[in-house]
């Protein structure tokens, strides 16, 4: 299959094919995504509740990204490689936000996400004018999760469905090559994607966006219930892992492992 590109996501969507997106932290399930044919690999900060053990994406930092980026690109080969931008790595200074950005690109990543609307025009023309590509992030923005009071639909009042497609029209005339909805209702994410030209990427965004992305940890089975309601697991990998790892404990207790078969002479 073709290497996946920003360009080539934007033929998808005019050709009608859905984008197939999920996140990896690491070198192993990359490859296996690339080997199951996802589209577009995004190394999210989510990666600070997932794999960090934090309670929200706040405390990621730029070193943390880099360093996944790094792992996840040295096992992607078909994918297109996007790296979240975390928390205060763009909001202070347009020379943060090119200098973060440059160091995702220097690790692997083919695109950068930001958070935000309007607010981040001149963050994302920085970004662009330095040759980064910008997937932009509408919706349930994590990163502003205090403000909204916790982990909340966003876009159901009018004033805010409004802002919300303005704010869409305004990002994709600044350049931005996709959007990711988060949290919104479906019949306001179609009416987005309807409304502009580049690819919606939905995450509890209903069926009308021009692809979906899940956090794969949610999506095989190895986060630990409660799941957004969004979520759909299609395995249930921690209980094959505390079976394996019982079994495992079984053997080595009875002494029936390692056996011959196991061992050298």
């Amino acid at each position: 299959m073709d290497k996946v590109t920003v360009p080539l996501l934007k033929q998808m969507k005019r050709q009608g094919q859905k984008i197939v997106a999920l996140t990896s932290y690491d070198y192993s399930t990359t490859r296996l995504l690339n080997e199951s044919g996802v589209d577009v690999i995004l190394v999210g900060d989510s990666l600070g509740m997932v794999k960090l053990g934090y309670s929200s994406t706040l405390p990621v930092t730029v070193e943390d990204m880099v360093y996944h980026t790094r792992i996840v690109a040295r096992g992607n080969s078909r994918a297109l490689l996007v790296t979240d931008m975390p928390y205060m790595s763009y909001q202070a200074s347009l020379e943060d936000a090119v200098r973060s950005g440059g160091k995702m690109i220097k690790a692997g990543a083919e695109a950068v996400k930001i958070e935000g609307g309007t607010e981040m025009s001149r963050i994302i023309r920085a970004l662009m004018v330095a040759k980064i590509p910008v997937m932009g992030h509408l919706g349930m923005t994590p990163q502003s999760v205090h403000m909204f009071g916790g982990y909340r639909v966003q876009g159901r009042e009018r004033a805010a469905r409004k802002n919300l497609l303005s704010d869409a029209k305004a990002l994709e005339r600044l350049g931005v090559f996709a959007l990711v909805l988060e949290c919104v209702p479906m019949d306001l994410a179609r009416k987005i994607t309807r409304a502009i030209s580049i690819p919606t990427i939905g995450i509890g965004a209903g069926p009308h966006c021009d692809g979906q992305v899940l956090v794969i940890d949610d999506m095989i089975g190895i986060t630990a219930p409660p799941l957004p309601r969004f979520v759909k697991s299609y395995a249930r990998v921690r209980e094959t892992i505390r079976s394996a790892v019982r079994a495992y404990g079984r053997d080595v207790r009875r002494g029936t492992f390692p056996d011959d078969a196991h061992s050298y002479r």
